[in-house]
């Protein structure tokens, strides 16, 4: 077995309960991603790597040798892949609409900050606190892109922004090991195979449970067809195949054993969660918006608490609040709604595009109009507010 992290809490119990997963896991914590590394030590010492970046994207042949070799590396799809289940997932996602919204804001986002050593490098970074709107925003693109229809195909928008996603990550990792304060021998490699892989669980099999904690039905089969979706995406995301599930049961699997060794959460999770569930107020210029903010933000709390568990909440410092806003009535509505959909297709279609409305909407309004750029940071920003 290699040497454990002191990251990791719990080992005796997760080897007991999940052997066999914790001798693939461990070693992820010491492998980061060597050809987007290399790709972004070359593009930083150009001063218009990022435009550099943007066209070798639709002309491969031009560009510089770290940077051909990245894209080499995702050219084409895995033998592995399978269109219609891609198609479906897409469906999945754009038929969940504002659900999802709830879902990925309030439960996959967070249950991501609850990791102490996996948020590291967004602490670091102080992008969230700073602007937290916008980078909400650049995070709902990123899925919009990746689950839209042919999103993830050669060719495909969702593609590209997983690529620069993976640059970004590989500049980020740079950048926090030129500091010189991060604790390696605390949180590991920054950005490691260990934390991507719980990154794609989050927009996976964690997102998928959140649905079904707000109503929605989903099928075997359906969750399925969305794991194998993220699995795509992982890959071109530079996650380590060997590591990614194709399948819901082991998506379940490895989620839990990487929430039972993750530790708990810690003044950086409670100050993330804290912008996250704040953003509104920040966004807010009038006085009559920041009356509306101040709603938005006792309903997503309680929407939160519902949707990550009460210990959990606790633990992230999340408000408990009584209001008449019963988030069960809620998720029974949704979950009305729903069976009335899978039995009438009009309803469906109906769904379906309402979602993507949504979803045009959500961007449009976090962006105020612009795009998102995803670009390579050229510095980091304040210290973590904990080790």
């Amino acid at each position: 077995m290699p040497e454990v992290p002191a990251r990791v809490h719990n080992l005796p119990a997760a080897r007991a309960q999940f052997g066999d997963l914790i001798g693939r896991l461990l070693p992820a914590f010491e492998r980061a991603d060597p050809l987007a590394d290399a790709a972004a030590a070359w593009l930083s010492t150009c001063p218009e790597g990022h435009a550099v970046f943007a066209a070798a994207l639709t002309d491969p042949g031009r560009a510089p040798e770290p940077v051909a070799a990245l894209l080499e590396s995702v050219a084409g799809l895995p033998a592995w892949v399978e269109p219609d289940r891609l198609a479906r997932a897409s469906h999945l996602f754009s038929r969940a609409g504002v659900v999802g919204g709830f879902v990925l804001g309030l439960r996959s986002l967070v249950l991501g900050y609850a990791a102490p050593a996996g948020n590291k490098p967004l602490a670091f970074s102080g992008r969230l606190r700073e602007a937290a709107p916008r980078r909400l925003a650049e995070t709902a693109r990123f899925v919009t892109a990746v689950c839209e229809p042919g999103g993830l195909l050669p060719g495909g928008e969702g593609r590209a922004i997983a690529l620069h996603v993976r640059l970004m990550h590989a500049q980020v990792r740079r950048l926090l090991l030129a500091t010189g304060r991060w604790d390696r021998a605390a949180w590991a490699v920054p950005i490691n195979q260990h934390d991507m892989l719980a990154t794609s669980l989050l927009f996976s099999h964690t997102y998928l449970d959140g649905l079904r904690l707000l109503g929605l039905q989903i099928g075997a089969d359906e969750a399925d067809d969305y794991v194998h979706l993220w699995r795509l995406a992982s890959w071109i995301l530079g996650v380590d195949d060997e590591l990614v599930p194709d399948r819901e049961p082991a998506a379940r699997r490895l989620a839990e054993c990487i929430f039972l060794t993750q530790g708990p959460p810690d003044a950086d999770s409670r100050a993330l969660t804290a912008a996250l569930l704040q953003a509104p107020l920040q966004a807010a210029r009038t006085p009559r918006e920041r009356k509306i903010a101040a709603a938005r933000v006792r309903i997503s709390g309680s929407l939160c608490r519902h949707l990550v568990g009460h210990g959990v909440a606790d633990a992230l410092g999340v408000p408990s609040e009584r209001h008449p806003f019963s988030i069960p009535l809620l998720a029974s509505v949704f979950g009305g709604l729903d069976r009335l959909r899978a039995v009438l297709p009009p309803l469906d279609a109906s769904a379906v595009a309402l979602g993507r409305r949504y979803w045009d909407l959500v961007v449009e309004v976090g962006l105020d109009g612009e795009r998102p750029t995803y670009p390579m940071p050229e510095r980091l920003g304040r210290r973590p507010t904990a080790a």
